[in-house]
């Protein structure tokens, strides 16, 4: 039993140094992937068999437990990729001559758009800062950037000031798997930053951190729980009752994006989508809603809002 131990450790680390070093995942990526790994583990600790002799039969039924442990549709279906993804990795080296997942079926999930905010709530969750607290100008920035530019969370904490080419109106983006990518930034979100770094000057900042645009009070760089407890405690003082998070804010920016007419392939491109696949849960908006809008561009880079008539 020992020996299985061992043999099931070393392949789990293989699997996932290939993923690091082969397709390139982020730490938290490669968190993840390894964490739904341990939903079919458990699986087959209870089985008693080896991830290597799982049939298609076998697999149909882990799905089957794994919904009935009460996962919801959209987890089940993650699950289920990452454990494509590990038996893709076996076919590859060696491990198995075929793949039994190739005709495992995923979980309908639901069409339907993630919560967003509307450009006067963001407005409203904007205007609710307080200016006179030392983070103020700092959470507007924050709170402007994830709108306007469609920032994952992430990638914001890692944004650093060597990326920004504000005179040119883009900033550089590290996304998932170290893939760079250019987005515009509008002149409301150039115009906030201004005002941070006005504030940041007089900080004093941990040595190793000078780089990183936004800064706690202590002078080092935030961290995603920090970003995700802000916004939800501004929603609350701005009256938004919307369930909302920082990703709320990057959904906000692609549903703009699309409302005014941009090409899916243009959002994909702005939200860093590896998959178009990903970025089409943004065409399942009302088509009344798409017509009022269609030709308009993201309302942060229009310079006057026209209001529509009712006839």
């Amino acid at each position: 039993m020992e020996k299985d131990k061992k043999s099931e450790e070393k392949l789990v680390k293989s699997y996932v140094r290939y993923l690091k070093l082969e397709r390139n995942y982020s730490a938290n990526t490669l968190e993840a992937y390894r964490h739904d790994l341990d939903y079919l583990l458990t699986y087959c600790h209870r089985e008693q068999k080896e991830p290597q002799e799982l049939k298609l039969e076998d697999l149909q039924h882990f799905a089957a437990t794994i919904h009935e442990q009460g996962i919801g549709p959209t987890s089940q279906a993650r699950i289920l990729s990452g454990v494509r993804s590990f038996y893709r990795y076996l076919l590859l080296d060696g491990y198995i001559e075929q793949d039994p997942t190739e005709l495992l079926e995923s979980p309908r999930i639901g069409e339907h758009l993630p919560e967003v905010l509307s450009t006067a709530e963001v407005d409203q969750l904007e205007s609710s800062i307080d200016l006179s607290r030392a983070e103020g100008h700092r959470n507007r920035a924050i709170i402007e950037i994830l709108f306007s530019c469609g920032l994952r969370v992430s990638e914001l904490v890692n944004l650093h000031l060597s990326d920004l080419f504000l005179d040119e109106g883009f900033i550089r983006v590290l996304g998932k798997g170290s893939k760079e990518r250019l987005v515009p930034i509008s002149k409301r979100a150039v115009q906030e930053l201004g005002f941070w770094f006005d504030d940041r000057k007089h900080m004093q900042i941990k040595p190793g951190e000078e780089d990183y645009v936004f800064l706690n009070r202590r002078g080092a760089h935030l961290t995603r729980t920090m970003i995700l407890i802000m916004i939800k405690r501004q929603a609350e003082a701005a009256g938004i009752k919307k369930t909302i998070s920082p990703h709320t804010l990057r959904h906000s920016f692609a549903t703009a994006l699309l409302e005014g007419g941009a090409d899916l392939r243009v959002i994909q491109a702005m939200l860093g989508h590896e998959d178009i696949s990903t970025t089409e849960i943004y065409t399942h908006i009302d088509t009344t809603t798409l017509r009022e809008e269609v030709l308009q561009h993201h309302p942060r880079n229009i310079s006057s809002h026209k209001n529509s008539s009712n006839d």
